[in-house]
């Protein structure tokens, strides 16, 4: 049978069961045809065979996102960015700020996003005052890196009915000064519930999709398992987004909103859809909600208090009884289910709700989820294995945030996002960036994986350090496990769908301190480059 496509003269990591590396691959249409040495490979070259000589140069399994926010990563583009190499201080967001301010019409929202105070010179988050300087005409927002806070400008305050004796919301705080005064800083879900006040249009919302699909495949992203947005259009808006292949991903649908999550679950267990719902282009995912905060800012839920604060154990949305009654009925209804749970004290609090699920309902193969899964000490690994469940956790964040882990979190680095420990007592774990959160890069997250470095050089738990096979295997065979698509994707082997990610050097050779720097030179999804890197485009 003649290929409509050969990669040979490669190294081609397989990811398949005895984690072999071959030469060359064949593809037939939109799937993997043969996979072998490159004489084997000749036989399947014809006439109209496109032929790409890899040489040398490492082809793997497109990478999959096991959590990603498609929508929010792409509106975020519509805004000020605060990770641009020149914001070094406040003035600097505000100078953006103010330029942006002046090609808005008046009473439109103004947003940034990407705001890390710890990195900032003053190291504060700016005033509510400051904001108004820019502009009191329109409603302004700042998004924290982490997206669980934020802050506001008294436009956007007034727009949302909050003053100095609105009480806080349950599951969020209002900041205030030493005078009551509120500050413009909202956490968790009062800043939630700021950001609905200030959603996007359809027009933006699709616009945003189409460009987070451009960044992602760039960066030899096939597959996303898309952790929700705000709205209730953003899942038909993506529906749509992928059937004009505006968004040419892949999209398992994560069930959640990020804001009020219980209520979406709630309609959509409802409605009647359940967990794997679609086709191999989108995919109806797990019935998701919040259970605590940011590793980052930091608000997760610990059992014991943080290392920077001994009076602050972070904050949890739910008690036990209210999660078992919301996810145990998704379980019922036979959705996979998971949760943000970051902090040990609300990792807990989701396995005791999976374990109920179960008694209640027993059901094979389930593949519940725990997203991030951020401390997980011994017992909790230990429990996470005995029920099966699936973590997805996100080596990215050391890079940028494992000084501040230091700083919060102490002795507990050693068991943060711990996977070697996953590893070794046999769970499997997905890999996922959180973008915007972090970098979508997936290479960044191998790189963390295996150096479990910051950005300063500091160590962050290297005893969880992973070896570089072992960490392409999060980012590929894991994730398509864990969406229930290893039958279909998620290594290279013949009858599966024809989607890979060719690097710009040998991944296995070269230095690990330098695989952040590898680029990505192609990808490839159904068979068809849908991205070249000197062409720096995506391919229509």
């Amino acid at each position: 049978m003649e290929a409509n496509l050969v990669f040979w003269n490669g190294q081609v990591i397989t990811v398949d069961q005895e984690l072999s590396i071959v030469e060359a691959v064949a593809v037939k249409d939109n799937k993997i045809l043969a996979v072998g040495n490159n004489a084997e490979i000749k036989a399947f070259v014809g006439d109209q065979t496109q032929i790409i000589d890899l040489k040398g140069k490492s082809l793997l399994p497109g990478f999959i996102d096991s959590h990603i926010h498609l929508t929010l990563y792409g509106t975020n583009k519509l805004g000020v960015s605060c990770k641009e190499s020149h914001i070094h201080s406040i003035n600097d967001v505000l100078a953006d700020l103010g330029r942006k301010a002046k090609q808005t019409p008046k009473g439109e929202w103004v947003r940034a996003w990407g705001f890390n105070e710890t990195v900032i010179d003053e190291k504060r988050f700016p005033s509510r005052h400051e904001l108004d300087q820019i502009s009191i005409e329109h409603p302004i927002m700042i998004i924290r890196t982490c997206a669980h806070i934020s802050v506001v400008n008294s436009k956007a305050l007034e727009l949302a009915g909050i003053n100095d004796t609105t009480p806080d919301p349950e599951g969020g705080k209002i900041v205030r000064d030493v005078r009551g005064k509120v500050t413009g800083v909202l956490m968790e879900t009062a800043h939630m519930n700021m950001f609905e006040k200030a959603k996007y249009s359809d027009e933006e919302l699709r616009k945003g999709m189409s460009l987070a699909s451009k960044d992602f495949i760039s960066a030899g992203i096939t597959s996303i398992h898309d952790a929700g947005g705000y709205g209730p259009n953003n899942l038909r808006i993506m529906q749509e987004a992928v059937r004009s292949k505006d968004v040419k991903l892949r999209v398992y649908a994560i069930v959640g909103a990020l804001n009020n999550s219980e209520d979406f679950v709630k309609k959509m267990t409802q409605a009647g859809i359940i967990t794997g719902l679609g086709d191999e282009k989108f995919r109806i995912g797990p019935a998701k909600v919040f259970t605590d905060g940011s590793s980052s800012g930091p608000t997760i839920a610990t059992r014991q208090s943080y290392t920077s604060d001994p009076n602050n154990y972070g904050i949890l949305y739910f008690s036990q009884e209210e999660l078992n009654h919301i996810l145990g009925e998704a379980h019922r209804k036979g959705f996979q289910i998971t949760a943000h749970a970051q902090g040990d004290r609300a990792i807990e609090l989701m396995l005791n709700c999976i374990e109920e699920a179960l008694r209640q309902h027993p059901r094979d193969d389930h593949r519940h989820r725990i997203e991030h899964a951020g401390i997980t000490p011994p017992d909790l690994l230990k429990h996470m294995k005995k029920l099966g469940v699936i973590p997805i956790p996100n080596p990215s964040f050391f890079y940028e945030f494992g000084d501040g882990y230091i700083k919060n979190y102490g002795e507990r680095v050693h068991h943060m996002f711990p996977v070697r420990s996953f590893i070794d007592e046999g769970v499997i774990a997905a890999g996922g960036s959180d973008s915007p959160v972090t970098t979508h890069n997936p290479l960044m997250g191998i790189h963390a994986g295996v150096n479990r470095e910051s950005r300063s050089g500091h160590g962050v738990g290297t005893n969880q350090r992973i070896s570089v096979m072992e960490a392409i295997k999060l980012y590929t065979w894991n994730g398509a496990y864990a969406s229930f698509e290893e039958d279909i994707k998620g290594s290279i082997e013949i009858g599966k769908l024809a989607d890979f990610v060719i690097l710009s050097d040998s991944i296995l050779d070269v230095s690990s301190k330098n695989i952040k720097d590898i680029q990505v030179d192609m990808t490839v999804i159904d068979g068809e480059i849908v991205y070249q890197q000197e062409k720096k485009e995506i391919l229509s």
